[in-house]
């Protein structure tokens, strides 16, 4: 039987109403904010709040890797995060606030030529688009409940910096600690740190904040961020790490190629969405049986029989409570102990309303489809277009 799968191309239309959404609130906010610029800056150089992008390129990093980890936002091989850059998704907030930022730097900044998937990949990096460590952007595009690395005492691989804001911002009257989806040392944010969204505060924890902070960095000095040679550089003092550019690198290129998808506010993290469910050597494919898909790869399976490591490694699974005997929060689920597992109930995104018009009615029905396939465990094999997420999404839509 012919079937239609969708490409690329189809994936990113979902994002179109998102982009022309994004570029409208833009226009709005970017005639707000009190200037603090000199007399000779352009309307159009200034930033929403007023201020502007530093000249000089800013040399102290924005974030810090610890020793033997590229970033918070990333555990496991990143080979892997590369590879499921399309299954990890982005939430709307965080994509409309990456979108945003491009649209306001290379308004403020016309030779800078920042993309917004630059932005995003270091986004990934970081903090998984604002859900590392159990958080999840709430509607407001604010990371709950707040996003901070360890403490930066030296010790552990950590590099020592003393407190520079008296807790404001890390809660650490001590040591600082990196802040935000975009990990912001505190000093650094005192520096690049801006209102992008024109409620008043300059808030790290909120990603329009924090995308657009992370911009004016990038954009800080005279670098050509369409170009390689300046995208390296710009990343490389965002984070004096040649393996942490390479990553986020890779990242923006996946991006560029269309392998991304818009996801739901206040989802976690695509890695424990939901935990596969074990079944027992020479159970029959009906023992657990996920919205009539039968034919679906589950996250920590692969046609290769090999496991996926999860992009977060929570405690335990938030959509499967822990019982004694099944191994704990672990993706395998119950073991060997006889005691089977646990039934998790076959999560299912609620129903979109009908906007009554066809064409963006057919856009949202597969962005909701994505979602589904996504939170039932199917992985996208970014490489094909006929891969069982794909046939998933399609049942769905057809």
């Amino acid at each position: 039987m012919s079937t239609a799968r969708f490409g690329r191309g189809q994936k990113a239309m979902a994002l179109v109403p998102l982009a022309v959404l994004s570029a409208a609130w833009t226009a709005s906010i970017a005639s707000t904010g009190t200037s603090t610029a000199s007399a000779d800056t352009g309307p159009d150089t200034l930033l929403p709040d007023g201020s502007t992008v530093p000249t000089q390129a800013i040399k102290a990093p924005a974030s810090v890797s610890t020793a033997g980890d590229t970033a918070p936002g990333v555990h496991g091989d990143p080979g892997t995060v590369v590879a499921t850059a399309s299954t990890s998704g982005i939430p709307a907030a965080a994509l409309a606030a990456y979108q945003r930022a491009e649209t306001v730097i290379n308004a403020a900044d016309k030779g800078c030529h920042l993309s917004w998937q630059l932005i995003a990949a270091i986004g990934r990096v970081e903090s998984d688009h604002g859900r590392t460590n159990g958080n999840s952007l709430d509607a407001n595009g604010v990371a709950r409940p707040g996003i901070f690395g360890p403490a930066l005492d030296g010790r552990d691989g950590t590099t020592r910096i003393a407190d520079t804001d008296a807790g404001q911002y890390d809660a650490d009257a001590r040591f600082d600690r990196a802040v935000g989806p975009m990990q912001f040392i505190p000093s650094t944010w005192s520096v690049v740190g801006v209102d992008a969204d024109g409620d008043g505060k300059r808030n790290p924890q909120d990603i329009d904040d924090a995308a657009l902070a992370s911009a004016v960095y990038l954009c800080s000095g005279d670098d050509d961020l369409s170009t390689t040679a300046g995208q390296r550089s710009a990343v490389y003092r965002y984070n004096h790490s040649q393996s942490y550019v390479d990553l986020v690198l890779s990242i923006m290129n996946a991006y560029l190629q269309g392998e991304f998808t818009s996801v739901p506010n206040g989802t976690t993290s695509a890695g424990y969405l939901v935990p596969a469910v074990h079944q027992p050597a020479g159970s029959g494919p009906g023992n657990h049986h996920q919205q009539g898909h039968p034919h679906g790869q589950q996250i920590g399976d692969s046609d290769t029989g090999t496991t996926t490591s999860p992009a977060e490694e929570p405690a335990g699974q938030p959509t499967a409570p822990s019982t004694p005997g099944t191994g704990g929060g672990d993706s395998g689920g119950g073991g060997d102990d006889g005691g089977g597992g646990v039934d998790v109930p076959d999560p299912s995104v609620p129903a979109l309303p009908s906007t009554s018009v066809p064409p963006v009615d057919e856009i949202l029905t597969h962005a909701q489809a994505v979602v589904q396939c996504t939170l039932e465990g199917y992985v996208d094999n970014i490489l094909r277009d006929d891969d069982p997420f794909d046939q998933c999404v399609y049942d769905y839509t057809h």
